[in-house]
């Protein structure tokens, strides 16, 4: 069957969402003691080698060396000799949509948060507080709600369309009552507007998180306190300005400019670093997403179903994919190529980074594509410990949840990854999941893919509305 609006996929899967109650594994018991490992310290990018960590219900107990921590009667030991244990993974830019489905692929994959940028209130809020309070498996998830976007919206099914400053903080102040974690704006908002939006953000103690408008640039955005931007939405008039070239500020399509990144290399080094430093200055975080953008270079494996993981994909996402991106034509390998060099000279520049793959695009898959956001930062000459720090620690600082994520500390929620080899090393690593703790419920290997069995076989069911 067909699903005409997003609006009724999002009714069909919301009420399987809540229907698929968190089952505890097999062994599941309220202490561990992980014994032997391998302790990634992802703040400095150190191994500690022959911890002994104790996990008491959801929260790390006592962290020390082999032998000088005292194991609690009836703790369940986990040896994990020639494991190294990671803090769980963060994709910090989604679209959370076939919620059984993308919750066992996300926990399979070792991704215990994500960052949705984009959903109707009236779905995603009732599915966040599902997934936070165990009710629903899957990642803990922080929610940006709808998208504040310009009048018409790119997206009305997402977005509400604003046309004035005080239409801006009107619509900020709604969606604070409302309970969002952030506020995310689009592509045609005008810059009066947008700036109205951050300032009322900020009375509301909200961060603002941008598919960067047309009528801004980057910098400016930067300095008055943009919280995080998505993709590189906004550097393609960096380079335009930097070359001398005239800039478009008004909107007549979204990124209508990037051509600009295939002259990447006519821009002066030196001065492009200054615009980094800036931004690092303004303590902007950057979301790249470079995956996406490399997927997109080639949509007809998505149309034709054959493309690596298709088997978890249902048909509410294909038609999803189907209905808006039929039209999308596919991407210059320059975009994303020369994204990668960006996002090295941004971090060597000291901007924070994350890791964010906009799930729900087409051949974007829950779990695996953040794993080749990671591998393609590496490819590029990332050094593993920053990517590693950019999937756990600088999103939960960003999202203000590193007093309990983020990192292996005690007393710190016991969201964690046991993994077979050091991502220090290869990043590929992180993929070689032996286990998994979410918020202290243990998933062994044969939990995991009894989930990613889970996950085929919902997604090959059909929902109807």
């Amino acid at each position: 069957m067909r699903y005409l609006t997003l609006l009724s996929l999002l009714a069909a899967t919301s009420l399987n969402a809540c229907s698929a109650a968190a089952p505890k594994p097999k062994g599941f018991a309220s202490m561990y003691a992980i014994t032997d490992v391998t302790v990634i310290d992802v703040k400095n990018g150190n191994a500690l080698p022959t911890q002994t960590v104790i996990v008491v219900d959801d929260r790390i107990d006592k962290i020390g060396a082999q032998g000088k921590v005292d194991i609690p009667k009836g703790a369940k030991i986990i040896n994990s000799h020639g494991l190294y244990l990671i803090p769980g993974l963060v994709d910090a830019h989604i679209h959370y949509f076939d919620a059984p489905v993308f919750g066992r692929l996300m926990i399979a994959n070792g991704v215990l948060l994500v960052r949705d940028t984009g959903m109707p209130n009236e779905y995603i809020l009732p599915l966040r507080y599902e997934l936070n309070s165990g009710k629903t498996l899957g990642p803990e998830l922080i929610a940006t709600g709808v998208i504040l976007d310009g009048d018409p919206p790119i997206i009305p099914s997402i977005s509400v369309g604003i046309k004035t400053p005080e239409d801006g903080r009107t619509e900020v102040r709604r969606q604070a009552a409302a309970g969002v974690d952030m506020i995310k704006t689009y592509s045609r908002l005008d810059k009066d507007v947008f700036l109205a939006i951050i300032d009322e953000a900020k009375k509301q103690n909200l961060k603002v998180v941008a598919h960067l408008p047309e009528s801004i640039y980057i910098e400016d955005a930067a300095m008055a306190g943009l919280g995080s931007s998505e993709h590189f939405n906004g550097f393609e008039k960096v380079i335009a300005k930097l070359l001398g070239e005239p800039v478009n500020l008004t909107f007549t399509g979204q990124a209508a400019d990037a051509g600009y990144f295939q002259r990447l290399d006519e821009v002066n080094p030196q001065e492009l670093q200054a615009v980094y430093q800036r931004i690092h200055a303004s303590g902007m975080t950057l979301c790249p997403t470079v995956v996406t953008f490399k997927t997109l270079t080639n949509m007809e494996p998505f149309w034709s179903g054959n493309f690596p993981h298709s088997e978890y994909i249902s048909l509410g996402v294909t038609d999803l994919w189907k209905s808006m991106w039929t039209q999308q034509q596919n991407l210059p390998d320059f975009i994303w190529q020369n994204w990668m060099r960006m996002v090295v000279d941004l971090n060597k520049a000291g901007v924070p980074l994350m890791i964010g793959t906009d799930l729900m695009l087409p051949g974007i898959i829950p779990g695996y594509s953040a794993h080749e956001e990671m591998m393609i930062w590496q490819e590029a000459g990332v050094l593993p410990a920053d990517i590693l720090r950019s999937a756990t620690l600088v999103p939960a600082q960003f999202m203000d949840l590193d007093d309990r994520l983020g990192s292996i500390s005690e007393g710190k929620s016991a969201s964690m990854v046991l993994v077979r080899a050091n991502p220090l090393e290869d990043i590929g690593n992180a993929r070689q999941i032996e286990s998994v703790f979410l918020r202290g419920q243990y998933f062994s290997r044969e939990d995991l893919d009894q989930l990613l069995e889970e996950a085929k076989e919902l997604a090959q069911q059909v929902i109807t509305p």
